[in-house]
């Protein structure tokens, strides 16, 4: 076995590999970043070794740094994590030049699989169902239009070396072909260094499920059952989990002998991640197709360790030092279910913007992970960050991953929205309240998942999920009691413990629009006349409040405001105001403040780089026509007019780097 290894990369899938090496009594080594000196990654290592500035490009994508590294520490073996240079074939053959060794798979495989036009061919002659497309170069603008016309739309267009969601655009029709094609070969270029494009058939009602690999170097190989990741934005993965509400043990099993197949033909060993697109419109479970094989550890293993009890990243360090696997097919089982909910900083109440920042205050719900691949209470927390962090412009949006396990699906999505209730995080934006919307809805909770999930749900955007009238008495209930909390803490500190001046007892709570009466008595707390069964503790400045409602628990983080709160539970924020009996009557004499107008600017709707400027001072516009494209997070954004006018001025070129509503131009 190693004595010690480094790993290739940041944040909380460096902080996941450190404490399975350690728990394996293996030394570890970090490399870093400027942006990431202060990391906890770089903290947890035994050692740490800074390879270059900021930009990735600078640092965790040069082989030679991580080599140096290695050299200069005594690593004997690499972990790459995912992304960067994870499945770059140069840096596996770079290591074995070196006589470092390699956790991944071999060469071969990674070659042949990281070619998304070249493993499609070998999947078609594995005997694994392929999905109909071109398989082939694309020269132009002009033949990819010509090769969707053939195919028929929708069609996909994909970047042949792409993964995690970029170099990808869906076209239904040849305007989106022509708009998005340059695009596709753009992000290919900049994020994996190919611009070679493939188009493929658009699968209706699609269901995004893959299987886990696990293979050793003596032959032997074996799938860990599914995980469902349907429900994703922009092609990037926000909801995973194992098992698939769709699949069945047929399904289950035609898809993994597939897949293992697949994995022998390329004489695969690690662990690797076998991707299909399945027809939610076909109840036999036979529609199902290859996508692409991702020869690494992906994102979302903690859901397939939660309901296996496999520790994946221990089985890929053995397998790496040549140890055989010590289990067999029949002895994979399904125990449970379990779900992951991915926190990326970016605002859903601002169309997903990518949001970048200090984490002003991050509390989680439960102790990082330590080992259970449970949780502690069906609870785990995978991150690489901590309070007083930044999350930066350079690298991914995701801040942590939050899974949660239970016997059943439903008891899983019980805890997700218990637990997210429970996640702190200010600071910048993040996506908490949308995901715990997710885990509530309907659909969800019904097992009724498409590709399509997010933008079939929330076609207008997410303004906060829907709130229940149970739900508004009892915050109207805890508002109240906080107010008398608060002004007991006032009375006392003025030194006023007489009577006459005791705190109020009467409040008018205003959440959404409705004022109702809340009674704070000594035994109980009444709503508009009706008693509310609640207990709950609260010492002001807490900006989490737990609260027992007819013997069920609830969650709320809150904030002080001007007139109240603005509390936050069950996926949405409600703003609250909270006045006095006596002195309600008087709020409708309150000034209203009003925003001032703004929509004849192009503002900058997050921190990033402007990539490409398409109109100039004097130019007319329609609306919907892209005026600039910005980068932030590795992904490109395009900026449309919102209504038809004439450019007046333009404050901004390509190349420039932007803040956050950074004016471009401004409309006469």
């Amino acid at each position: 076995m190693f004595k010690k290894i480094l790993i290739a990369n940041r944040g909380e899938i460096a902080c996941r590999v450190i404490k399975t090496a350690k728990a394996m009594g293996i030394a570890t080594v970090a490399v870093y970043s400027d942006a990431d000196a202060r990391a906890p990654f770089v903290q947890m290592a035994d050692e740490a070794v800074h390879i270059g500035p900021s930009p990735a490009s600078e640092s965790y994508l040069l082989a030679d740094r991580i080599i140096a590294a290695c050299k200069a520490t005594g690593a004997e073996a690499v972990h790459p994590g995912y992304g960067f240079l994870s499945e770059r074939t140069s840096f596996a053959e770079a290591l074995a030049a070196e006589k470092i060794a390699f956790i991944g798979p071999p060469v071969k495989a990674i070659a042949a699989m990281g070619d998304k036009i070249e493993s499609k061919k070998i999947a078609r002659e594995a005997g694994v169902n392929v999905v109909p497309g071109f398989v082939g170069e694309i020269r132009d603008t002009e033949h990819a239009v010509e090769i969707a016309n053939e195919i028929g739309y929708p069609v996909m267009m994909k970047a042949s070396a792409g993964g995690g969601g970029k170099g990808m655009r869906l076209a239904h029709g040849e305007a989106d072909v022509r708009e998005g094609f340059d695009s596709v070969k753009r992000e290919g270029l900049a994020s994996f260094g190919d611009d070679r494009v493939f188009i493929e058939k658009f699968i209706l009602n699609p269901r995004h499920i893959e299987i886990q690999i696990l293979g050793d170097q003596q032959g032997n190989i074996l799938y860990l059952n599914e995980r469902e990741c349907s429900i994703q934005r922009r092609h990037q993965k926000v909801v995973e989990e194992a098992p698939s509400p769709f699949v069945t043990p047929k399904m289950r099993k035609a898809m993994g002998e597939q897949c293992v197949a697949l994995a022998k033909a390329v004489g695969y060993y690690s662990a690797g991640t076998v991707e299909l697109i399945v027809s939610g419109a076909d109840k036999s479970g036979e529609s199902f197709y290859f996508l692409e094989m991702n020869t690494r550890l992906q994102v979302e293993h903690p859901v397939t360790e939660a309901i296996t009890g496999i520790d994946l990243v221990e089985q890929m360090i053995r397998i790496a030092a040549g140890e055989a696997l010590t289990m067999r097919q029949d002895d994979v089982k399904i125990d449970g279910w379990a779900i992951e909910n991915r926190v990326y900083a970016e605002d859903p109440y601002r169309g997903f913007l990518p949001s970048t920042g200090r984490l002003v205050r991050y509390r989680t719900p439960a102790p990082a992970w330590a080992g259970d691949e449970r949780g502690e209470g069906g609870v785990r927390v995978d991150a690489g960050v901590a309070e007083g962090g930044e999350v930066s412009i350079f690298y991914d949006p995701m801040i942590a991953k939050l899974v949660t396990w239970g016997e059943t699906r439903d008891e899983a999505a019980d805890r997700q929205i218990a637990a997210l209730d429970r996640f702190e995080l200010e600071g910048l934006g993040h996506n908490i309240d949308f995901v715990s919307a997710i885990m509530q809805h309907p659909r969800f909770r019904a097992g009724e998942l498409t590709t399509g999930f997010i933008a079939e749900e929330y076609p207008d955007g997410f303004a906060g999920a829907d709130a229940g009238e149970e739900i508004v008495r009892a915050l109207a209930a805890i508002a109240g009691f906080m107010a008398s909390a608060e002004a007991d803490r006032a009375r006392r500190t003025d030194g006023q413990l007489g009577g006459r001046l005791a705190p109020p007892a009467k409040w008018q709570v205003t959440i959404g629009g409705e004022a109702r009466k809340v009674k704070i008595g000594r035994k109980h707390i009444k709503v508009d006349g009706e008693k509310v069964d609640i207990a709950l503790e609260y010492t002001p400045g807490d900006r989490l409040v737990v609260a027992e409602i007819d013997g069920a628990e609830l969650a709320v983080k809150v904030a002080r405001t001007r007139t109240g709160w603005r509390m936050t539970t069950r996926g949405r924020i409600h703003a609250v105001r909270v006045l006095p009996w006596r002195v309600a009557p008087l709020a409708a004499h309150m000034i209203e403040k009003i925003p001032p107008d703004l929509s004849r600017f192009l503002l900058c709707p997050m921190p990033g780089l402007l990539m490409t400027l398409h109109v100039g001072e004097g130019d007319r516009v329609e609306a919907g026509q892209p005026l600039a494209v910005v980068e932030a997070m590795k992904m490109e954004n395009i900026l449309r007019a919102t209504k038809a006018g004439v450019v007046k001025s333009v404050n901004a070129r390509a190349g420039d780097s932007l803040a956050v509503d950074a004016i471009i131009l401004e409309m006469e």
